[in-house]
C-alpha cells in the first residue's frame, strides 16, 4: 500500500531553485562530467521505421564510443522496441551495455494489464535486461491511485529480475502535484527507477519535473532506506542542456546517485555531441 503526501513547495519556489542551480558550480570537472553523461545515456531508437538494421547500427554506434585509453565509456544501454530486443542482445553480446526495451503498451499505456503483462514477458524472454513501462495517466488523472499502483505492482512481479523503470508521463500529468504524486505511487509500487517522459507528446522532460521528481526520491530515500534511481527522458539533445540536469542531480541527491546504476538519460542525439566534447 501507499501514502501519498504533499509536495511541499509551489511552482515558483520550484523554478528560483532551478535558476540557483543553473550557476551552481559541479563536484567534478567537465570532461568527467561529459564522460559520466555520455555512460549515462540509454541510447534509443523508438520509430515507427525501425527494423532489424535500424538497431544494429544503433548497437554498433553504442559500441563504438567505448575507448579504453581515453577513458571513454560506453552508453549504458540501448532502448528498443521489443520485437527487436533479441537482435539488441545478440549484437551487444560480450559488451557491458545493458538492452532496454519499452514494453507494456507504450507510449499510451491504453491497454488491459494482460496484454501490458503479457509483451514485458516477451521482452524479458527476448533477453531485455530492463524494462521500460509508462503509468495509465488516463487512471491517474480520474483519481485511480490505487489502479496505477496494483498496474505497476503486478509488472514488478512480472520483472523479478530484471531493472523496472516506470515512466511517468510528466508533460501529461500537468501539475508539480500530480508529478509528485505519480513519483510516490511508483517507487512504493517497487520501481528501480522513475523516468520524464516518453518523448512521443509535445512536451517531454523539463528541469522543473525532474527536480521535483528528485525530492520525491529523497524523502522515500529518507523514509525507507531504499534508493531509486532517475531517468530525464525525452528532448534533451545538447550537452548544456545534460549539464543542468547533472547540476541538479548533483545538488538534490548527491555522488550516491552519480553512477549509471541510479542516473540515466534517455536519448539518441545527445551522445554524438557529447562524445564531440571529450574525444
Amino acid at each position: 500500500m501507499f501514502n501519498l503526501e504533499s509536495y511541499p513547495y509551489i511552482e515558483e519556489q520550484v523554478l528560483s531553485r532551478i535558476e540557483d542551480l543553473k550557476n551552481r558550480k559541479l563536484s567534478m570537472d567537465d570532461p568527467t562530467a561529459y564522460k559520466f553523461i555520455l555512460g549515462s545515456i540509454d541510447l534509443t531508437t523508438l520509430e515507427g521505421s525501425d527494423n532489424r538494421q535500424t538497431v544494429l547500427n544503433l548497437c554498433k554506434k553504442a559500441i563504438e564510443f567505448k575507448n579504453e585509453k581515453k577513458q571513454i565509456p560506453s552508453p549504458a544501454a540501448v532502448c528498443v522496441y521489443p520485437p527487436f530486443v533479441a537482435t539488441a542482445k545478440e549484437a551487444l553480446a560480450g559488451t557491458n551495455i545493458q538492452v532496454a526495451s519499452v514494453a507494456g503498451a507504450f507510449p499510451a499505456g491504453q491497454s488491459p494489464i494482460e496484454i501490458k503483462l503479457a509483451e514485458i514477458k516477451y521482452a524479458i524472454q527476448q533477453g531485455a535486461d530492463e524494462i521500460d513501462m509508462v503509468i495509465s495517466r488516463g487512471k491517474f488523472l480520474e483519481g485511480n491511485y490505487q489502479e496505477v499502483f496494483d498496474e505497476i505492482s503486478a509488472i514488478r512481479k512480472v520483472c523479478a529480475n530484471v531493472h523496472l523503470k516506470v515512466i511517468l508521463e510528466t508533460g501529461e500529468l500537468k501539475t508539480i502535484q500530480n508529478i509528485y504524486k505519480a513519483s510516490q505511487i511508483a517507487m512504493a509500487a517497487g520501481a528501480d527507477f522513475i523516468k520524464t517522459s516518453t518523448g512521443k507528446i509535445s512536451v517531454n522532460a523539463t528541469p522543473e519535473a525532474f527536480l521535483v521528481m528528485m525530492d520525491a526520491v529523497k524523502r522515500h530515500y529518507a523514509e525507507t532506506g531504499k534508493m531509486v534511481g532517475i531517468k530525464a527522458a525525452g528532448g534533451i539533445s545538447d550537452p548544456e542542456t545534460a549539464m543542468l540536469y547533472l547540476k541538479m542531480l548533483d545538488a538534490i541527491l548527491g555522488k550516491q546517485w552519480m553512477t549509471p546504476q541510479y542516473f540515466r538519460f534517455g536519448a539518441s542525439r545527445l551522445a554524438n555531441k557529447v562524445f564531440d566534447k571529450i574525444k
